[in-house]
């Protein structure tokens, strides 16, 4: 129980601290808290006031816990040693280094022989520079960490106890947002250690957890209740299936698998036989027991048959794959299974008619009418399909129509439209996409859009905007409060509201939100990557890369390019260690930069080796106001009190990862996750990167939000935290928590 709160806890740069930990007596420091202390300096933590206390009435044997879970989170335990000793120094190896080292181990030529088997010859590589072979990228020797606390800025820790996470579990469950990967993770810890609050869910990917939880205790019938369309049982059927919290389709699972298999080398390519395996997989198999558990949900559910059919036909294929595995048609003979047996009898036959193919139907045969009564009963589809129906129908008529209904919209939705309506009416922006399942790509603009001239486009652009705001002034207006005052902390207006980017990453230190920009205190900034860690020793080429962009021109700094302007690599390793992993660096000089007028720096990693990312492979960047050291005996170049953002692959179907943005003349970097094909990062379309860092400038951010709720509810702003309202940085941690602010 205390590891799981420990590790969620530490997500909101706090500490937990249970009640069982504490002594009866502690009102001074002891010995082992100051050690404890020192040691959290170290690493770049400070503490609260109120933590302090808590500290010192704190058992040692928890103490120590805390310190090894921190240890754990920063990976001290792991090996953090590049390829090359003190390697801000380029080593000067060349391409005609590679090539003697081939011939001399195909001719077994004179020279060096090394671990790996490989014969360096003498004058290819100056050896004592390498912790490993310089040809085959395969690591000998390993450091430990040197540097500790070179950054002198601490991140202050605050006391967590079981009231604060409960009530975390609760902004959780009720967040009117998907959950990211950290949410969704910490949501699952939270549930196995704490009883489920009575609240209502707000998402339908939070119920998939909250369902899982019963399943595992053996109480099918709670989940029950939490049903509302055969949609939400399929979703969990494939979540259990494949982990995926949303209906991927298998044929997307089965493309990109067999996609990141590809080699560029053809006798490393093994696509062919992932496809197969792939397809293996994904075969359903489910015992009588969860057969019967399944007819059950669907025979009591609180729908008509016909109404079921309907929600299903969207996913036909995948229910009629559900529907042979689970045995329903055999269950729907049952003398109890009345109602099953009529949806399997009406779905087969497609007895049934589908809301979408009428909506279809009068749009093609330009029945405004017809076409917004219909999508007045379903107001969040209305609101999908609102821009697009505005080039076709027309402007006015569509947003009149919109009207009568907004007040029914999801304000997550209402939000969206605001913020994209700027992006979307652009004739000449190409916009990116990310498909369900597969990876970020540039779409064309809406053809429609050439019919209207730029006057009508910003006229629809305005037209949409002043609908959503208003909207929501009305939401804020309509809620009573008794405070006159509010106060809101600068740095919420670089923080953008926690909608429509869901991370797939899992963040073990303090959270944060796609693109939240961080500033960069001093001139460097220093890219790690750290992979293998609990693996036998194998070939698992993970690379790091950057690229820098110029107003006419890009340099990559990668491992075919050590040493570019700006950029230095630490060397390409492509084979693991056994259990404790390794490590890669770049290093980034912003003086340099600046000098040679670049724009900015996207930070990527990609899988050169067959597969997608490895899990728990963490990436990230460092950044302190002092320059920062490189061992000389061993190159390690990693401290964790420097580490300003972190993240870690847990799994999925990436084989690259776009991991944040450097804005050269603004020296801030804007924290995004952005998936990319390809097994080298010249596969990465650097377009996709500049037109999401328009979308995520173009939306609104939490501050820009409570200045609109300041104005609907007549508050006064203040510039001290002594508001009757105040919103804090702290507060804003809990994103969860901010998405109360999404008056529905």
């Amino acid at each position: 129980m205390m590891n799981q709160l420990l590790t969620v806890s530490t997500r909101q740069q706090a500490i937990f601290i249970p009640d069982n930990a504490l002594l009866q007596e502690g009102k001074r420091l002891r010995t082992d808290t100051g050690v404890l202390l020192a040691n959290l300096c170290k690493l770049g933590f400070g503490v609260s006031e109120e933590l302090l206390k808590a500290l010192i009435a704190t058992v040692p044997a928890y103490q120590s816990i805390i310190l090894e879970s921190l240890k754990e989170v920063l990976g001290l335990h792991k090996n953090w040693t590049p390829l090359v000793k003190n390697w801000d120094i380029p080593t000067g190896e060349s391409e005609a280094d590679h090539i003697a080292t081939f011939f001399a181990n195909m001719l077994q030529a004179k020279g060096v022989y090394l671990p790996c088997e490989h014969i360096i010859p003498e004058k290819a590589f100056p050896l004592h520079r390498y912790n490993g072979c310089p040809f085959c990228g395969t690591p000998f020797e390993f450091g430990a960490i040197e540097n500790y606390k070179q950054n002198p800025e601490l991140k202050v820790l605050e006391l967590w106890n079981l009231q604060d996470a409960a009530a975390y579990l609760q902004d959780l469950l009720t967040s009117k947002t998907a959950l990211d990967a950290t949410q969704m993770n910490s949501l699952q810890l939270l549930l196995e250690v704490l009883p489920l609050p009575q609240v209502k869910i707000g998402m339908k990917e939070t119920l998939m957890a909250v369902a899982d939880i019963f399943i595992k205790q053996e109480h099918p019938e709670k989940a029950q209740a939490l049903w509302t369309s055969p949609t939400d049982i399929l979703r969990y059927l494939w979540y259990k299936h494949t982990g995926y919290l949303q209906l991927v389709a298998p044929k997307t699972i089965i493309k990109r698998t067999a996609r990141n298999s590809r080699h560029i080398a053809w006798q490393q390519d093994n696509s062919a036989q992932t496809r197969i395996k792939s397809k293996e997989d994904l075969k359903l198999k489910y015992t009588r027991k969860e057969g019967l558990m399944v007819a059950n949900w669907l025979n009591n559910m609180n729908l008509e048959p016909v109404q079921m059919c309907e929600i299903m036909h969207a996913k036909r294929g995948m229910w009629v794959r559900f529907i042979r595995a689970l045995r329903l048609a055999e269950y729907s003979k049952r003398a109890c299974f009345e109602k099953l047996r009529i949806l399997m009898d009406k779905f087969y036959k497609q007895d049934y008619d589908v809301w979408q193919a009428y909506v279809e139907h009068y749009r093609l045969r330009f029945d405004a009418e017809s076409t917004f009564e219909l999508l007045k009963e379903r107001p969040g589809l209305f609101a999908r399909s609102l821009f697009a129906n505005m080039l076709w129908f027309g402007s006015e008529v569509t947003v009149a129509a919109f009207a009568d209904i907004v007040d029914k919209v999801p304000a997550r939705l209402v939000f969206t439209l605001s913020m994209y309506a700027e992006i979307y009416f652009d004739a000449a922006n190409e916009r990116t996409v990310k498909p369900l399942g597969g990876v970020s790509k540039r779409v064309p603009a809406n053809k429609l859009l050439q019919l209207y001239t730029p006057e009508e486009l910003n006229a629809m652009k305005e037209a949409v905007v002043d609908l959503c705001v208003l909207a929501v002034k009305k939401r804020f207006a309509a809620i009573e409060t008794a405070a006159k005052t509010i106060y809101i902390d600068e740095k919420l207006f670089n923080i953008p509201l926690p909608i429509g980017d869901r991370g797939a990453t899992v963040q073990d230190l303090p959270s944060a939100l796609m693109g939240t920009r961080f500033n960069v205190e001093g001139n460097t900034v220093r890219l790690f990557m750290q992979w293998g860690t609990g693996l036998p020793a194998q070939h698992m080429d993970m690379d790091l890369s950057c690229i820098v962009a110029y107003a006419d021109k890009a340099e990559r700094c990668s491992y075919s390019s050590l040493v570019v302007t700006g950029c230095k690599h630490s060397g390409d390793i492509r084979s693991i260690p056994n259990k404790i992993g390794t490590a890669e660096y770049i290093e980034i000089d912003l003086d340099a930069l600046q000098k040679a007028g670049a724009q900015y720096v996207t930070f990527t990693c990609n899988a050169y080796s067959n597969g997608s990312l490895t899990p728990n492979l963490v990436v990230g960047w460092m950044n302190s106001r002092h320059p920062m050291k490189i061992s000389e005996k061993t190159g390690v170049a990693y401290d964790p009190s420097c580490v300003q953002h972190q993240v870690r692959v847990t799994g999925g179907l990436d084989k690259g990862l776009v991991f944040g943005v450097l804005i050269v003349a603004a020296k801030e970097i804007v924290w995004m996750e952005l998936p990319f094909d390809g097994q080298v990062v010249q596969n990465l379309d650097t377009k996709n990167v500049t037109n999401m860092l328009k979308r995520l400038n173009s939306k609104l951010t939490i501050g820009q939000l409570l200045r609109i709720k300041a104005e609907a509810q007549h508050l006064q702003e203040l510039e001290t935290a002594d508001a009757d309202e105040s919103y804090t940085l702290e507060w804003a941690r809990n994103t969860a928590a901010v998405t109360k602010l999404l008056v529905d």
